[in-house]
C-alpha cells in the first residue's frame, strides 16, 4: 500500500473518531466489550491492512472516548468481519460495532425499515462447533450468515444474538468511516428518544 493511501485512510478515521467522540448519545450504545470502528484498504490481505482504534472506544464521563489512536492492525475480530464482508461486497470498507439488547434490536429493525436499509440477524446458537473452536473462523461465518439472512444482499445493519461467553452486538457498515460515524450518531440520537432505561454498558 502506498504511503499516501495509508495517510488518507488514517485521516478519514481521525475525522470519524472525532465525530463519534462528540456524540453523547452514542455512549449508551457502547457494549461491555467496547466499540471499534474499522476501515479497510482496497483488497486487504489481512488485519494489518485494516485501520482500527487502538484500545477501542470506551466511555469517559458519559462521552464516547477513543482509548488510543487509529492504527493499522489494531483490530482482529472486527477487522476479519469487515474483510469477510468486503470480499463479497467490495463497496463495504468500514464498520462499527455497538450494543444489542432485545429492546434495541426491535427498534433497529423498525429504524432500518424507515431508512430503507437492509437488515439481518445472526443467531450464534447456529454457529457450527468447528467454527467456534477455530480462532478467527467465526468472522467469516458471521459475514456469510448476515448476507444469507438478508436474502443474499449486503446488510447495512445486522445484530447477533449472544452465546455462551459472547456478548450480543450490532454492526453497521458503509463505504467509509465518516459515513459510518455520521450514520451511527444519527441512529444513537434517534434511539435516545426512546424510553428504555440507560444500560449499564453505557
Amino acid at each position: 500500500m502506498k504511503r499516501e493511501d495509508r495517510f488518507a485512510l488514517l485521516g478519514k478515521m481521525a475525522v470519524a473518531i472525532e465525530r463519534i467522540e462528540g456524540c453523547r448519545e452514542f455512549a449508551r450504545l457502547v457494549p461491555e466489550v467496547r466499540t471499534n470502528l474499522v476501515f479497510t484498504s482496497v483488497s486487504p490481505r489481512g488485519p494489518e491492512d485494516v485501520v482500527a482504534v487502538d484500545g477501542r472506544i470506551t466511555v469517559v464521563e458519559d462521552m464516547p472516548r477513543a482509548a488510543g489512536r487509529p492504527r493499522f492492525g489494531a483490530s482482529s475480530h472486527m477487522a476479519r468481519l469487515l474483510m469477510a464482508l468486503n470480499s463479497v461486497h467490495p463497496e463495504i470498507r468500514s464498520g462499527i460495532n455497538f450494543a444489542s439488547t432485545p429492546h434495541l434490536a426491535q427498534w433497529l429493525e423498525g429504524y432500518c425499515k424507515k431508512k430503507g436499509w437492509t437488515f439481518s440477524l445472526i443467531d450464534r446458537k447456529d454457529e457450527p462447533e468447528e467454527v467456534t473452536v477455530r480462532e478467527g473462523a467465526s468472522m467469516g461465518w458471521k459475514a456469510s450468515e448476515a448476507i444469507k439472512a438478508a436474502g443474499g444482499k449486503a446488510p447495512k445493519l445486522f445484530y447477533e444474538t449472544g452465546a455462551v461467553g459472547k456478548e450480543p452486538v450490532s454492526v453497521l457498515v458503509g463505504g467509509d468511516p465518516i459515513q459510518v460515524a455520521d450514520e451511527v450518531c444519527e441512529l444513537a440520537s434517534e434511539y435516545a428518544k426512546t424510553a428504555e432505561p440507560r444500560s449499564k454498558a453505557g
